[in-house]
């Protein structure tokens, strides 16, 4: 009996111990990815939180070209100008750690992207302490290097965003043009990526392509519908005429893959949402020599054309109460959020900014509404590999705050709807540039 008490005892030992660790482990990783993510948003107050400067707490650093330094950590609480606030992202990876008690060291590798789209790599090893039951940094050293020549000049940072606490994960960094992700409530995105349709698994991380028959021209606009069992794509034949030398249209095709059926029948048309019910697609189509937004039939028919303006009218989303389509537009000289009732009338304004903002998503829930904001004035363009951050608007009180730093982006971030089904997360995607 007592060899039996003593192996349960010894069992509920290893497990707390062990989950103690996963605990400790989280915490650190926690404190480490708020460390990155405040030094880049040139959050002083909230980077001093990550640390505790004692006597000995030291910032050890040497570069590729063989310069080093070392110095006290107290300078992190006052950061030297031009290295703080840089904006971009701090992506860890090859995490390694060790716990004993209330002090830890950890190594990982750092990718750091400015917000012109520039990586710099390091690996680094941080030394922590427990503080009133609190993880603290008390120094750390970081050896940047040069990487080796890669196979594209872009790489793909496959993100999400959680808008309850701010948290960035990186699901995939890949070393490919990828972009404009969908959300399925199966736990899994889809991506496109030079003319082909891919699915990539949150959990397991992998790729697989989809497949869309005949359609190998798709680009970075298609959707969900609202049943989760069609996939909605714009492809670009080549084989019709057309004064631009191609011909964007939308189909539909089964969420699993197979054979696409064309919905509209004039080209430049870009898919954009889908309404509530599943019955109507909307889209931005070039007629006239002006895009403006239209609606068709899921089974194809008469186009109803929605908009008048003059100027570039885009990215119709759908509200999920099926009221409202939410849009951008060009229509007052400069590039903002409207909204609309489903049927094109009683237009609303609702960005007035220097910025220029795109591609309006709502919530699942109809409470937010996300968009890309262009930090330059790009007038008509949407255009990749410039300044822009992802916004939420709060559609009760409209009001808005960033939930990204100015990272580098552009078209492909954030093209099509990209919600989770708890309306808690996004997904999106930034890169960097060789």
């Amino acid at each position: 009996m007592q060899k039996y008490i003593f192996s349960f005892t010894l069992t509920l030992v290893i497990i707390n111990v062990f989950g103690q660790f996963q605990k400790d482990s989280l915490a650190i990783v926690q404190l480490l990815e708020k460390d990155g993510a405040t030094w880049r948003m040139g959050d002083a107050k909230g980077n001093a939180e990550c640390w505790h400067i004692g006597s000995n707490s030291r910032n050890m650093v040497s570069f590729a070209d063989g310069r080093s330094f070392d110095r006290n950590a107290s300078a992190m609480l006052k950061p030297p100008t031009g290295l703080f606030g840089g904006s971009g992202f701090s992506i860890h990876s090859n995490y390694k750690m060790s716990i004993g008690g209330n002090t830890a060291w950890v190594s990982h590798d750092e990718v750091s992207i400015d917000s012109n789209g520039k990586e710099t790599l390091s690996r680094e090893v941080r030394l922590l302490e427990k503080f009133a039951g609190n993880w603290k940094l008390v120094g750390q050293s970081a050896h940047f290097y040069n990487p080796e020549k890669p196979k594209s000049d872009t790489t793909s940072f496959i993100q999400t965003v959680d808008i309850t606490n701010g948290r960035i994960e990186t699901v995939l960094s890949i070393n490919k043009h990828f972009e404009a992700p969908n959300w399925h409530p199966d736990n899994y995105l889809i991506l496109n990526s030079k003319g082909k349709i891919y699915t990539l698994d949150l959990v397991s991380k992998k790729l697989k392509e989809l497949n869309t028959g005949f359609a190998i021209a798709c680009n970075n606009d298609h959707g969900i519908s609202p049943d989760k069992k069609w996939l909605a794509i714009s492809n670009t034949d080549k084989s019709v005429p057309s004064p631009t030398g191609f011909k964007s249209e939308v189909y539909i095709l089964p969420i699993s893959g197979g054979e696409p059926r064309k919905v509209t029948t004039e080209g430049l048309s870009y898919w954009h949402g889908w309404s509530a019910d599943g019955k109507t697609l909307a889209y931005c189509a070039k007629r006239n020599d002006n895009f403006d937004i239209y609606t068709i039939d899921v089974n194809g028919g008469k186009e109803k054309r929605l908009t008048t303006a003059e100027g570039l009218d885009d990215g119709p989303d759908y509200s999920s109460d099926g009221k409202y389509i939410y849009f951008n537009s060009y229509r007052t000289g400069h590039m903002q959020i409207w909204r609309m009732l489903a049927d094109g009338s009683n237009p609303e304004q609702l960005t007035i900014d220097e910025n220029s903002n795109w591609f309006a998503h709502p919530s699942p829930d109809n409470k937010w509404i996300v968009y890309i904001s262009y930090t330059s004035d790009e007038k008509q363009a949407h255009l990749f590999g410039k300044q822009v951050k992802l916004r939420l608007m709060n559609t009760e009180t409209k009001a808005i705050k960033d939930i990204t730093p100015v990272f580098f982006g552009g078209q492909g971030t954030i093209n099509v709807p990209s919600w989770s089904a708890d309306s808690k997360k996004l997904a999106f995607v930034s890169y960097s540039v060789k």
